[in-house]
């Protein structure tokens, strides 16, 4: 089987579970594992980010989609090249990734018959069957099964875990100016970890909220995940919240409890290491504030 993998976290499961040696071309944005590195990458940002702020980006990205303009560009003469029999995409966002209808439209484009599958995750639970449906589409269900039983395994000892006392109130920030919370599975990561998610919805999408909903919020434990970014360029980013009146009286201020975590790693993908993610925000709520860090997350200076 030849794959193309539109999407990240679908470029991790299909290693994961043993299909890899089936990957013909990735993403621009596949970094994970080393070996998704080497392949050819089919998409390109359309849109130059490097070094810009946050508010800057986030226009750009609006201003595109106000214009019906798409963030990634697909590669069709690469496309047709490689003769897939699987392309793997999303609908469930299209700043994540080239968007469903431009994949659908190169497809059919396309000679021949070829196999969309649409992965859509919403929570914890839909990313686990999001293996099994990639073990059945590739004939890797053995491997599947294997990493399905393991991510089980490691969520259920995640919620076994004694349950911190009192349970901290806690707001996930998925992008710092403006101001969005993360959603989907962010807000059922919060409450399995032992906090409270005072500002996202399970299975609802992330959200723009306005800072004095976080003031409002209270939160306890404030952890900053902006979308597509690592652990260096979100503490570079942090100051856009640690800056804004009335932060140095929040209790996660007071307390210390801001932490800065590998978002586009361990919380953003909906992929195998969503469970590396989970355990890491159950350390950061049970974690003395100063105290050692997962790799993946930092504490944050809120003085």
């Amino acid at each position: 089987m030849r794959i193309v993998s539109l999407l990240p976290s679908a470029t991790e499961l299909l290693f994961a579970i043993g299909a890899g040696a089936d990957l013909v071309a990735v993403t621009h944005e596949c970094d994970h594992p080393e070996a998704a590195r080497e392949l050819p990458a089919v998409t390109r940002n359309t849109l130059d980010h490097s070094g810009q702020p946050a508010a800057a980006i986030d226009r750009h990205i609006r201003a595109a989609r106000h214009q019906g303009s798409s963030i990634y560009s697909l590669d069709e003469g690469a496309l047709r090249s490689l003769r897939p029999d699987l392309v793997v995409t999303q609908e469930l966002c299209d700043v994540c990734a080239v968007a469903y209808r431009d994949v659908a439209q190169a497809v059919r484009r396309l000679p021949g018959s070829i196999d969309v599958l649409s992965l859509e995750p919403a929570s914890l639970g839909d990313i686990v069957s999001t293996v099994a449906t990639l073990g059945a589409a590739t004939g890797r269900d053995a491997g599947a099964a294997r990493l399905s039983a393991a991510m089980t395994e490691r969520l259920a000892a995640v919620d076994a875990l004694p349950a911190p006392a009192p349970s901290p109130a806690t707001v996930c920030v998925e992008w710092t100016d403006p101001i969005m919370v993360g959603g989907h599975w962010v807000p059922e990561m919060v409450r399995r970890a032992g906090g409270r998610d005072q500002l996202g919805v399970e299975g609802r999408p992330s959200r723009y909220v306005e800072w004095n909903e976080v003031l409002e919020a209270g939160p306890e434990a404030l952890v900053l995940m902006p979308c597509g970014f690592d652990l260096p360029r979100t503490i570079e980013l942090a100051a856009g919240i640690t800056e804004r009146p009335g932060f140095t009286a929040l209790p996660c201020a007071q307390t210390r409890r801001v932490v800065a975590v590998d978002g586009s790693s361990y919380f953003n993908r909906p992929g195998p290491r969503i469970v590396d993610g989970l355990e890491i925000l159950a350390t950061v709520l049970r974690a003395e504030p100063g105290a050692r860090l997962p790799l993946g997350a930092a504490w944050v200076a809120t003085s």
